[in-house]
């Protein structure tokens, strides 16, 4: 196991054979507007990712999808060769219309060509882990079988291209099916203090020893607004987004966050959720957020 430089963020969480800290970062945000195309400043974008690995993230997720092939290759700018103990985590399941659309791609050859292009925009030989994302509602998990794209990516996992495999907008069902077929590392669904569908089956993820994976843990392109959260980060002396973080990280032990910003100033301010502990009274009045939606 690589030494730490700096103390692990939020703890550790194990997964696969890999443990991480518990704040990664999540690079969606590098790709210009709606995720689609260049950023603005690449500059930028390559110090955000820079920091956050001197800051002691270690657990990047991303996907070739996103720009589409963008964000890898300003990851693999920034980063390449990458520093020893680095996890990243890539998608495969989409792909992006000439209009910046988001269309299915779960055919075995399209998972194929997907993980392909993920190997060479990232600069490695194999992916640590590859999350398949459902498609069959861009909106939210719906059931259906995952068997055919899980069984390809099981094949390209025994060709030694994938390490690691996980699912994400996923139902339980979906879940227990997909872990009949292969071991699941994680599982990565939307969950933040306002949307908490997904409580019973992070416990019962916890129990199995598997990582839940928030994404929007801030509330995506809407974020959290709520005048319980603002006044419990205003007792913290923090930001409303920090005590949303801090949250999720007392919510459960095998939940990791992957926060995701373009600037150095939010991304110092997400990383620093890790220092928050929030009181049972601060957990309580957090708690009936969801219950008053």
């Amino acid at each position: 196991m690589t030494k730490r430089s700096v103390p692990a963020l939020g703890g550790t969480c194990s997964f696969g054979d890999f443990e991480v800290a518990r704040i990664g970062y999540g690079a969606m945000q590098l790709a210009g507007k709606g995720v689609f195309g260049p950023p603005k400043d690449r500059a930028g974008a390559i110090t955000v990712l820079r920091t956050a690995i001197e800051s002691g993230v270690d657990h990047i997720d991303t996907s070739d999808y996103y720009g589409p092939h963008i964000t890898n290759q300003i990851i693999r700018e920034a980063l390449h060769p990458y520093r020893d103990g680095l996890v990243i985590v890539t998608k495969v399941g989409a792909r992006r219309g000439e209009d910046g659309s988001w269309i299915p791609a779960t055919a075995p050859r399209e998972l194929t060509q997907a993980v392909h292009d993920n190997l060479r925009n990232l600069g490695l030989d194999v992916l640590d882990v590859v999350n398949l994302r459902s498609m069959l509602d861009s909106h939210g998990p719906v059931e259906g079988s995952l068997e055919e794209p899980l069984a390809a990516l099981a094949e390209l996992q025994d060709q030694g291209l994938v390490r690691h495999i996980g699912l994400s907008n996923v139902t339980p069902t979906q879940i227990a099916d997909g872990r009949r077929l292969c071991p699941i590392a994680c599982v990565q669904n939307m969950y933040n203090l306002a949307q908490r569908e997904d409580d019973a089956l992070i416990d019962d993820l916890a129990r199995h020893g598997i990582p839940y994976v928030p994404f929007f843990p801030l509330g995506g392109f809407t974020p959290l607004q709520s005048t319980a959260l603002s006044d419990v980060a205003t007792t913290l002396g923090a930001t409303p987004m920090q005590v949303a973080l801090a949250w999720l990280l007392q919510r459960a032990p095998n939940i990791l966050l992957i926060p995701g910003t373009s600037s150095v100033e939010h991304l110092r301010e997400n990383l620093a959720a890790a220092a928050l502990t929030l009181s049972s009274d601060a957990v309580a009045t957090l708690d009936r957020i969801a219950a008053a939606g």
